[in-house]
């Protein structure tokens, strides 16, 4: 069999002011017609660079060299890296799709959705824009968008991120392309919708005979949709086989670990291994000894937060109970989970906790006084005791202020010691260094970031932190870090958490008790053990559900 798709030998060099780095290594790898490919490893592998070069979408600085063979249905062979630009305008879009990791930045934001299908249609199939809007409109049918004619008016900011993946798809498909190139496309999406949009592209590679090369970082992910795997590390294929046969018997170290990183669903750790553990003793996880339930540090009553939309003269068009009427209580030194799809209103009811969301209604108690009831002068000198992680470290840090003066802001807005060696400490204690104080946050890998945001949160010596998302979008390596980082921090200082996530698994590890999420109402709370176990609600059952499974290997 003639392979679709076959690089020999590639490597991909960028030239950067300090020098010269090599971010593909020589590799090679093909794939067949009707197949699915996974690419899996972690940021800075390379993965994402070999699936740009395909269609040589590298930054003007990057270098290609070696051979990407490209057979069209009809028999035509190319090589992709001698086609001048005009001559790779054939294959982008018509011949190759893509489906790229971040939809919001993929879209154009000034240009409604529907337009910017429409605009692909016209230029691959030369037809007049209203067949192409006839046909975007039949895609987004096909890809499963609830009512199609309001998504081809939306702007990109109108809908959900899910919904946003989908008009991708739809963008990338709708020229029926020989191979599909999708990179790392359900990252940080709830489980329900990122289980709908790996059975979408499946199914509608299935029914055009597209080729999929999918790159993740997520093996659950892979072990979902790919039919081969091939583990990079260091620019490096380390290892390429079957799922079936990577899942149940890996032989690379390196894959060994991505592996085994993973939280699971099925097992309580007291730490989960990382690559610097792996092969040690892994301890199950006994009942929590620091639960004090007679101890609650926040008690939250009959909480609601309405969000109101207005028109372009102010009035009121639409109400949106995004908290409705919610009451939890968090013990000292524990963690309270809180799970649930995009829009079921977790993160507005963290933020509304701590008051940079009000709500209109409710009670928030937090050792003995209502937040509710407190002016902004008196929330001040409790803002020390009540911090916040944000999910993208990136966008948390000022680009222009190094992670120690990041470090040093709240602790004099707070009157604390502000010391370099105070800082240095605090670097120390989150696995960072010294060296790390005045570097700014692009110089930072996205774990070294999150680490420099914990940090700071640390720095004014709360009592309680929110956890919104911290890690959903983190390697599965990385992520074990920093899940096992707040645990120890965590019995270090008796924190407590609030535990905001989609990715159930890392609820399991990380919560003591569980709240699940919908529609702003909580419609179940348990402890860990028995939600996981004895799930009583059908949408706990369906998050559960929807989970990748690994163990099925």
């Amino acid at each position: 069999m003639i392979p679709l798709l076959k690089v020999e030998n590639l490597k991909v060099t960028f030239q950067l002011p300090y020098g010269t780095v090599e971010a593909v290594k020589g590799i090679d790898f093909h794939v067949n017609r009707g197949e699915i490919v996974g690419i899996v490893g972690e940021s800075g592998s390379g993965k994402s660079v070999t699936a740009l070069s395909i269609p040589k979408l590298i930054d003007s600085n990057g270098i290609i060299s070696g051979k990407i063979e490209f057979t069209s249905t009809d028999g035509v062979k190319a090589n992709l890296l001698e086609l001048s630009k005009i001559a790779l305008r054939k294959y982008r879009g018509q011949k190759i799709g893509m489906i790229f990791q971040e939809p919001m930045t993929s879209l154009n934001p000034v240009f409604r959705c529907g337009n910017q299908v429409v605009e692909t249609i016209c230029l691959h199939q030369k037809v007049s824009r209203k067949e192409a809007k006839n046909r975007t409109l039949q895609w987004f049918q096909k890809v499963q968008l609830d009512d199609a004619e309001r998504i081809f008016d939306a702007y990109p900011h109108e809908i959900s991120g899910g919904q946003k993946q989908r008009v991708m798809i739809a963008m990338a498909m709708s020229s029926s392309p020989d191979l599909l190139i999708a990179d790392e496309p359900t990252t940080a999406l709830d489980v329900t919708v990122q289980k709908v949009i790996l059975r979408l592209i499946k199914s509608l590679c299935e029914e055009l005979g597209t080729s999929v090369l999918f790159i993740s970082h997520d093996l659950g992910v892979i072990a979902e949709i790919a039919n081969r795997v091939l583990v990079m590390q260091n620019g490096k294929i380390v290892e390429s086989n079957t799922v079936h046969s990577i899942f149940k018997h890996a032989q690379h170290p390196y894959t060994q670990g991505l592996l085994a990183c993973r939280p699971s669903i099925y097992e309580n750790w007291l730490r989960l291994p990382t690559m610097e553990t792996l092969g040690k003793e892994k301890l199950t996880a006994s009942t929590p000894s620091n639960l004090n339930k007679d101890v609650p540090i926040l008690t939250v009553k009959n909480l609601t937060t309405t969000f109101y939309q207005r028109n372009s003269l102010g009035f009121v068009q639409k109400t949106i109970k995004a908290v409705d009427n919610v009451s939890f209580e968090l013990q000292r030194g524990t963690t309270l989970g809180l799970v649930g799809e995009s829009g079921s209103g977790k993160t507005t009811l963290g933020r509304s906790v701590l008051r940079l969301a009000e709500a209109q209604v409710g009670e928030i108690w937090y050792e003995g006084q209502d937040l509710m009831r407190l002016s902004d002068k008196e929330l001040q000198p409790l803002r020390k005791d009540l911090q916040i992680i944000f999910q993208d470290p990136y966008s948390a840090l000022n680009p222009r202020m190094t992670a120690g003066n990041a470090i040093l802001e709240p602790m004099k807005w707070h009157k604390l010691d502000t010391s370099k060696e105070k800082v240095v400490h605090l670097l120390e204690t989150v696995g960072l260094t010294a060296d790390h104080f005045g570097r700014l946050p692009h110089e930072f890998s996205g774990g070294q970031r999150q680490r420099v945001c914990i940090a700071r949160a640390l720095a004014v010596q709360p009592k309680f932190i929110i956890c919104d998302e911290c890690v959903s979008s983190l390697d599965v390596s990385i992520q074990a870090q920093i899940l096992n980082l707040l645990k120890d921090l965590q019995e270090q200082f008796d924190l407590s958490y609030l535990f905001i996530s989609h990715d159930l698994s890392v609820i399991r590890f990380m919560s003591d008790h569980v709240l699940v999420m919908y529609n702003g109402q909580i419609i179940e709370t348990e402890e860990t053990q028995t939600i996981f176990e004895n799930p009583k609600t059908d949408y706990t059952k369906k998050l559960l559900e929807a989970i990748p499974k690994i163990m099925e290997f």
